[in-house]
């Protein structure tokens, strides 16, 4: 059994596991499922308290597809989430790859990539 077989089969006994959730995105992730991937980082953005590291693991992904200006939308949530939440940590990392995207995807009449 792989291991995305295996969390799968946890969450199947306790879907709202938000770590299981996590992991699977993760897995996603890894196997280049990246619209599976992405689709569960959304759920776990939106839940109370929101997923901080599922911010910054879509925008990663976002930032590969090219969709700069998404992955800034989401790093900029995700920073707020993380300063609410005391995530000195998380907050900083966000906003280190929102510094380091700089002037990339910017268009010229102003219209941005939406989520």
């Amino acid at each position: 059994m792989s291991r995305l077989e295996k969390i799968q089969a946890m969450l199947a006994d306790d879907p709202s596991d938000t770590f299981l959730r996590y992991s699977l995105a993760m897995e996603y992730r890894g196997n280049g499922q990246m619209d599976q991937a992405l689709a569960i980082f959304d759920e776990l953005m939106v839940e109370d308290p929101p997923h901080v590291q599922a911010h910054f693991m879509a925008a990663q992904i976002l930032v590969d597809q090219s969709r700069i200006e998404a992955a800034r939308t989401h790093l900029r949530r995700g920073i707020d989430h993380a300063r609410a939440q005391d995530n000195a940590h998380a907050a900083a990392e966000m906003s280190e790859l929102l510094s380091a995207l700089g002037a990339l995807g910017e268009s010229a009449d102003g219209d941005d990539d939406e989520l």
